[in-house]
């Protein structure tokens, strides 16, 4: 008999929480703290005896984690929940202040950094525009921005920066022609060692992904979507994704799972094939705007809005929109994805109708014996790859969570 979609839901959550489950051994008392602390974070706010039936923790375990936890200022109390017997349960939160990390993002058109705090949300942002990265001048910014955003906090609050998190993108060197890059300047980004190179300009331990699996990680762990199982899109420059099964975002043997941007498109006119990156990047948006003698580099910068693109937008939108849906159609013969999440770097009202005509132009392709699979804006919006760079050292020193790309030993 065919399991109901409430077994099947609750069958997916419990193969989650058995990932997170701890041990009450006693030199396994770090991995415990992560457990802990990642149950937190997914659900929002939890009381002890939750964590410890979640957890598989005895009682007296998670309680001595739990105070553990809030001496370290890594969790608070919440307001007292009164039961129908008993002592009111106290549900424990993740204190915002209690860690801090920075995010970095180097893309094709701009470099960002941002101070995140434990919870996700970013409390200070700076930003500079250009026509394309130079080293140089992306470690000078740093030099320059990480002391901006440093100061915003409190001495004490500062020592709680747990480290540099950076997004960039793959082969970051091999799109100059694309971006209008002199080739030599781009050759710099080949042979750099990210680490090293940050390691004069910082003192915070430095962890590196892909731009677009970060962005990717960001809808996974801090988005308010539900679905487990999801191929995500994000449209900046150019675009990429990632890939998520059961709860996990897939990394692949090579790191390079989810390489969205050279999925194989039909070419609706010309005949033959082209990637997706030759249909939905903001690139080709940008082109078409030059082309009628408006400056790209402007929106970059925030000096006009949208609305200046006119015609070419819709355009844009329409052709976007036909790549992503047979993006979308490959993705799902390959494996039954509850949805697709798109998102990228423009206004929500953008995403939405990128959204919409891509479910429309998904609703035309012949998708004869695929699963069904839903179309849907992403909730973290232009930020994703930031919030997704800043979120590596949170997942490095505090978190255990199979979601993301790396951890350390404590």
């Amino acid at each position: 008999m065919e399991p109901s979609s409430s077994q099947f839901l609750k069958k997916r959550r419990d193969a989650a929480e058995s990932r997170m489950r701890g041990s009450n051994q006693s030199g396994l008392r770090a991995h415990n703290k992560r457990a802990v602390l990642s149950l937190i974070r997914r659900n929002g706010r939890l009381a002890k005896a939750e964590i410890a039936r979640r957890t598989g923790l005895s009682p007296q375990t998670a309680s001595v984690i739990m105070r553990a936890l809030e001496a370290e200022e890594l969790v608070l109390r919440d307001q007292p929940q009164r039961g129908r017997v008993g002592q009111p349960s106290i549900p424990m939160r993740l204190n915002p202040d209690g860690a801090f990390s920075l995010g970095l993002k180097i893309g094709r058109r701009s470099v960002d950094l941002v101070l995140m705090d434990f919870t996700g949300r970013i409390r200070g942002h700076e930003r500079i525009p250009y026509p394309f990265p130079r080293v140089r001048e992306v470690l000078e910014f740093v030099a320059v921005a990480e002391p901006k955003l440093r100061a915003l906090l409190p001495a004490k609050l500062e020592r709680r920066i747990t480290g540099l998190g950076v997004a960039l993108p793959y082969e970051l060197w091999s799109w100059a022609d694309e971006i209008g890059a002199p080739a030599a300047v781009m050759e710099e980004w080949r042979d750099l060692d990210v680490q090293s190179a940050l390691a004069v300009v910082t003192d915070l331990t430095v962890d590196v992904a892909n731009d677009a699996t970060a962005a990717c990680a960001a809808e996974n762990v801090f988005g308010s979507g539900r679905s487990a199982d999801f191929v995500y899109f994000f449209v900046g420059a150019f675009v990429g994704g990632g890939i998520v099964m059961n709860g996990d975002l897939v990394s692949g043997r090579l790191d390079n799972a989810g390489a969205i941007g050279s999925m194989p498109v039909p070419r609706e006119e010309e005949g033959g094939v082209a990637q997706l990156i030759n249909f939905a990047s903001l690139h080709l948006l940008e082109k078409a705007y030059e082309a009628e003698g408006g400056d790209a580099l402007a929106l970059w910068r925030g000096k006009v809005s949208w609305d200046s693109f006119g015609p070419l937008l819709d355009r844009w939108l329409d052709r976007a929109a036909y790549g992503l849906a047979h993006a979308i159609a490959s993705a799902t013969s390959v494996y039954d994805f509850e949805a697709a999440v798109i998102d990228g770097r423009f206004p929500g009202n953008v995403r939405q109708q990128l959204v919409e005509r891509t479910e429309a132009a998904l609703q035309r392709i012949n998708r004869q014996g695929l699963s069904p699979v839903a179309v849907r804006a992403g909730t973290i919006g232009a930020d994703a790859r930031e919030i997704g760079s800043a979120s590596l050292p949170f997942f490095a020193h505090y978190l255990l969570d199979h979601r993301v790309f790396l951890t350390d030993p404590d």
